[in-house]
């Protein structure tokens, strides 16, 4: 009997919408592994019992089958790169993330929403995955919101909630999307701007601009929420994002550099650039909320 096609398959079960954890452990010898998974559930309160599923084709797959114990890290919202990292990354994970170590010695990922430290209650086979129950030792938990998932892209219930939280007012989101060393801009008779697009419907706020996107040719990865402002008008949302492909559209690619030298098309926007354009030399980006003058930064994961 012919079984359902995977790829359709795969599509589907993405269209359940679900947090991102990093679920780690030691080998042997005390060197920590992790992967990224969303493949995670409560299962038990009475004994307190979770469950996440490894699949075979994990490098690390036989460390999670035969590990005595491990730890869930729920990423919090603006994580993005936490789980990029410990999903493709082919490096040393663990030096581009902050952690400390549990008493059972797996590793806890600083800013994580909530931590779970669990010994291994089973493990069992489920085809090309393993199903691994643990027995919740202690956790930690912070106030935030956690980093989404659906239909193979990351989103952001803070971002699509701020995005649309002026009732009434004119909504944009948009992207600001590198390409190499250089960013994608828009010109308007006003001045360059990043691409952007009318939000009607928040639930699809993400799913909807990298469609845009597609349609004008440009097939983009998204990150982290960069800024989000209220100018009075306008409540404007506007996202980190990469070219995942070549583009030969009409946006205007720009060095980063350059970025001081070009008229925008409104204050709160060129001042978002030049914030962009600074944080670019360091790597170390911030999320900005509030009005077109003043807010609050808060600072992002590391981008690579």
């Amino acid at each position: 009997m012919t079984g359902p096609d995977k790829r359709a398959l795969r599509k589907a079960f993405g269209s359940y919408m679900t947090g991102v954890t990093v679920v780690t452990t030691q080998k042997a010898d005390g060197t920590p592994v992790g992967f990224t998974a969303n493949s995670f559930t409560s299962v038990s309160l009475d004994p307190p019992l979770l469950l996440v599923c490894p699949g075979r084709f994990l490098s690390s797959f036989d460390n999670f089958a035969t590990c005595s114990h491990f730890a869930v890290n729920v990423l919090s919202e603006g994580q993005e790169e936490v789980a990029n990292t410990f999903a493709v990354y082919n490096g040393d994970r663990f030096a581009r993330v902050s952690c400390i170590r549990d008493e059972m010695g797996s590793p806890l990922i600083r800013g994580a929403l909530a931590q779970f430290s669990c010994s291994t209650h089973q493990s069992l086979e489920a085809g090309d995955h393993r199903i691994l129950i643990g027995r919740v030792r202690s956790f930690e938990h912070t106030e935030g919101r956690g980093l989404g998932y659906a239909g193979g892209q990351f989103f952001s219930l803070g971002l699509e909630r701020s995005a649309l939280g002026h009732a009434g007012s004119t909504t944009i989101c948009g992207v600001i999307v590198t390409n190499g060393d250089g960013v994608l801009l828009e010109k308007t008779d006003a001045g360059f701007r990043p691409p952007q697009i009318p939000v009607p419907d928040s639930s699809r706020l993400r799913k909807d601009l990298v469609d845009s996107m597609a349609e004008r040719g440009l097939h983009i990865s998204l990150g982290p929420a960069y800024s989000v402002f209220d100018d009075g008008k306008t409540w404007s949302s506007y996202i980190l994002a990469s070219a995942s492909a070549p583009y030969t559209g009409s946006l205007e690619l720009h060095p980063v550099s350059d970025i001081p030298k070009l008229p925008f098309a409104s204050k709160p926007v060129h001042a978002m650039m030049i914030r962009f354009a600074v944080e670019s030399q360091t790597r170390s980006f911030g999320f900005y909320l509030g009005g077109s003058e003043r807010g609050d930064i808060h600072p992002l994961p590391e981008r690579t």
